[in-house]
């Protein structure tokens, strides 16, 4: 029995590779290559002693999956691979719809035709929209989303509520990240963005390792602590034992349930980098820029839930966080390449 993992060799991805690996666990993983490096997945092997299968490939193909699931026994799919850039997406919408809607219907078509109804989903908690309160709650109306990835997201539950309501041996549970940030200990593995990162610890991580000349902060006349803006960040290894969770949980929901995943805690963005410049030895020049549409002034999880259902809570906080990526980038300083 195997467990197939989508976008295995992404960020999020490979860390919960390994994580699936290391407990027993045969792992095939399907990945087009767009934003990931089979690079990670040599390192993952070398860490775990022992390899996932690896399937070049889309799940847009249905070929592709059908061959999948006829040459190995899955019983359950986690549910990486998608486009993530809120800021692209209000670019390129048709593109986000296609392969984060289309993409993971097409995947649960062929699951079904396989007999495979077991599912772990990587949603987000832009799900939540703009006008929810903080901290946000799994009870909280979700909608009002922002963004068209944001959408996708919202769109891929509502699709998984439904086949759960029509097909009582389907299971799925999804899991709402809010900012997953650091690297694995070893420093084999992190976040490797193409091109400018579009999430702030790695950009702070280039420009202290000279990659990128400075920050860009954008707004610091929030309603916080110090005016800038406040994210729940949870470390890349403690949301991916969050999905070893959620697949042992599977069998206990009645078909479908959405978890949050954080650390319940935020932190501004000058928070983040004085702790970055305290892990690393060195300073992050930044500039202060006007604040961006859309973006709000503080949001964090409420993670109750996962505590009580998954028994999942954070292990792993600011220092170690700040401690991993460095360690990661300090090492690699031009990524998998």
């Amino acid at each position: 029995m195997a467990i197939l993992v989508t976008g295995g060799a992404g960020y999020i991805g490979s860390h919960t590779v390994l994580a699936l690996l290391e407990r027993g666990d045969d792992v095939i993983v399907l990945d087009n290559l767009s934003n990931a490096s089979r690079e990670s997945l040599s390192r993952v092997e070398k860490l775990a002693g022992k390899s996932a299968v690896f399937c070049e490939g889309d799940i847009l193909d249905r070929a592709c999956l059908r061959d999948i699931f006829a040459s190995h026994n899955i019983t359950a799919v986690i549910h990486f691979a998608g486009l993530k850039a809120v800021g692209e997406s209000t670019r390129k919408p048709l593109e986000y719809y296609e392969n984060n809607v289309s993409g993971t219907v097409v995947l649960l078509e062929e699951m079904r035709s396989a007999g495979i109804y077991q599912f772990i989903f990587s949603s987000s908690a832009t799900v939540y929209g703009a006008n929810a309160p903080v901290p946000y709650v799994e009870t909280t109306p979700i909608g009002g989303t922002t963004s068209p990835y944001g959408t996708s997201k919202l769109m891929v539950e509502q699709i998984l509520q439904d086949y759960a309501k029509a097909d009582c041996n389907f299971r799925a549970i999804a899991l709402r990240y809010f900012n997953p940030v650091g690297a694995h200990e070893s420093g084999e593995i992190g976040e490797d963005p193409n091109g400018i990162p579009n999430n702030l610890l790695p950009y702070i991580a280039q420009v202290a390792i000279g990659r990128l000349e400075k920050l860009g902060i954008f707004g610091d006349d929030y309603d916080t602590p110090d005016g800038t803006g406040v994210r729940d960040y949870i470390h890349v290894v403690d949301l991916a034992e969050g999905h070893l969770k959620a697949l042992d949980h599977l069998t206990a929901i009645d078909g479908y349930k959405a978890f949050n995943l954080g650390a319940g805690k935020g932190y501004s963005v000058l928070e983040m980098v004085k702790a970055f410049e305290h892990a690393s030895g060195r300073k992050v020049p930044y500039q202060i820029s006007p604040r961006r549409d859309g973006d709000l002034a503080a949001f964090w999880a409420d993670a109750a839930l996962a505590d009580q259902e998954l028994n999942w809570r954070v292990t792993r906080g600011i220092d170690a966080m700040m401690r991993d990526t460095w360690n990661w980038q300090s090492k690699n300083p031009q990524g998998y390449k």
